[in-house]
């Protein structure tokens, strides 16, 4: 099975893509990992992709669908996350593409629905481990340590964009450059929404409806 999650910064995917691989033992793509890890291989699309990275350009939709593709074809039966990739709606119609030249598709494409406010809130108060990467909220899910982290004693620390100044411009971003790939897959009615402003663990039982995973 393979799933697109889209959905503005501080919407949950992170918190959903966590208990999907925990429970249901999916991979998750991540453009930024699948960078590092081809350009530390030396990889010839990998150093491709180092070529404009070094001189401060963004890299290319064809060579970034290059890098999936290899991710892809070592994953052969697992189930796996798109997070963050397709942001737009070139990238979504070369992602299809690509995968049915390999005989696979996207079976599901999961939005993030949120109302900005919360959104806003959310961001200002989460807070991360600068150890093991584990989240907190200062309300709504503050560690019993204070300022350190519950499982491995680390500090806990606001990132820089998930500061207020910071977010509506985060925010005007994604509507700029996702918005449009949303509407793209909602018009092949290919697009399912889930609630994301509820708890966490209410979003996940959504998400496994819609996933057809739920027992």
């Amino acid at each position: 099975m393979n799933l697109i999650l889209i959905g503005a910064p501080g919407s949950g995917k992170g918190t959903q893509s966590r208990l999907l691989i925990d429970k249901y033992n999916f991979v998750q793509l991540s453009t930024g990992d699948v960078l590092r890890a081809a350009i530390s291989a030396k990889s010839d699309v990998g150093m491709t992709a180092k070529c404009y990275m070094d001189q401060g350009k963004l890299v290319p939709d064809d060579v970034m669908i290059a890098l999936v593709e290899d991710y892809m074809s070592k994953q052969s039966g697992k189930s796996v996350i798109f997070d963050g990739f397709p942001r737009t709606v070139a990238q979504a119609e070369s992602l299809d593409s690509m995968l049915k030249k390999n005989a696979a598709r996207i079976d599901h494409i999961v939005y993030f629905k949120i109302n900005p406010q919360i959104l806003v809130k959310r961001l200002t108060g989460r807070r991360t481990c600068s150890q093991c990467g584990e989240i907190y909220h200062v309300e709504t899910k503050p560690s019993s340590k204070g300022h350190l982290c519950e499982k491995c004693g680390g500090s806990l620390t606001q990132r820089a964009d998930d500061k207020e100044e910071v977010i509506g411009e985060r925010l005007a971003q994604f509507e700029k450059n996702t918005g449009p790939t949303i509407e793209f897959y909602r018009g092949q009615k290919r697009l399912v929404e889930v609630d994301s402003m509820q708890e966490p663990e209410v979003v996940f039982k959504q998400i496994e409806k819609v996933l057809d995973l739920a027992n």
